[in-house]
């Protein structure tokens, strides 16, 4: 179980990098992305920017680009310590990822290859933008066994994407291209089950969009519904009216024309007796 962090010293912010603008798509990607798929599981958490430590009294710890770990209660509030103590968690994170870099690219796929190992980092993932000038490959996975990493399988699609399964995330990481420019490659995150890819902060707020204007032109159309079936029984009603006035009016002209037609006869019948009684 995670502590409560309310209150408890942060740990200090690890030094910028130079190329940090570079890295931030993918971080992004990574924290949000992920965060949204977990965000059902308080026992699960994806963070960004903080130190790694064994514990609070370390002071040359890595820090990674990402971490995540699953399985703790309370696992999201880890950012609360701005970074990772392993001794305060019970365990070291399920996965670490590192963005490549112009600053630390080398060091990602040798050095700290050894530090995670040594931490007990289950899975080490290596992303890079470049494709591949910065790291040792484009896209790149390590699983603890035994205490050392083994490579995990990437594959290459003929159109040049890369693709690894973790089974930290139990999802496929992707290098695709970068359709916004910014970078050579993006990176995601697939659903082996489903085969969607998971959205991105983008996509998401995109998609929130649409569902609004598609909410918005739905209640339209039903207030539009109610005001046509209102107009329509409004005017049912003026035609029943109009019928109902029409219907008193030839009534009155049927009466009028019988009481008339009455009146004749019987003036007929008055004129008959007075023309009989002058023949007597």
């Amino acid at each position: 179980r995670v502590p409560d962090y309310s209150g408890v010293e942060q740990l200090p912010d690890p030094p910028s990098q130079p190329d940090m603008m570079k890295q931030m798509p993918a971080i992004t990607v990574f924290v949000v992305t992920l965060g949204w798929w977990f965000r059902d599981r308080d026992d699960a958490a994806a963070g960004a920017g903080g130190y790694l430590w064994r514990t609070p009294y370390d002071r040359n710890g890595p820090y990674p680009d990402g971490t995540f770990v699953k399985g703790v209660e309370g696992a999201k509030r880890i950012p609360q310590r701005n970074g990772y103590v392993i001794s305060e968690i019970g365990k070291p994170p399920d996965l670490v990822l590192e963005i490549g870099s112009e600053s630390t690219g080398r060091r990602d796929y040798t050095v700290k290859r050894e530090i995670y190992a040594e931490y007990g980092v289950g899975e080490y993932w290596r992303f890079d933008p470049s494709g591949g000038e910065l790291h040792d490959a484009p896209l790149a996975g390590d699983r603890l066994v035994d205490g050392e990493y083994e490579r995990i399988e990437i594959v290459r699609e003929p159109d040049g994407r890369h693709w690894g399964y973790s089974e930290a995330l139990g999802l496929e990481f992707w290098w695709i291209w970068d359709e916004s420019g910014i970078n050579e490659g993006a990176l995601r995150f697939r659903d082996p089950v489903s085969g969607e890819f998971l959205r991105t902060y983008e996509e998401s707020a995109r998609a929130a969009e649409l569902a609004e204007a598609r909410a918005d032109f739905e209640r339209a159309a039903r207030e539009g519904a109610i005001e046509r079936a209102a107009w329509i029984e409004s005017e049912r009603l003026a035609r029943l009216a109009a019928e109902g006035r029409a219907a008193s009016a030839e009534a009155k002209l049927d009466f009028e024309r019988t009481a008339r037609e009455r009146d004749q006869a019987r003036m007929a019948e008055m004129e008959a007796e007075l023309r009989r009684l002058r023949g007597e």
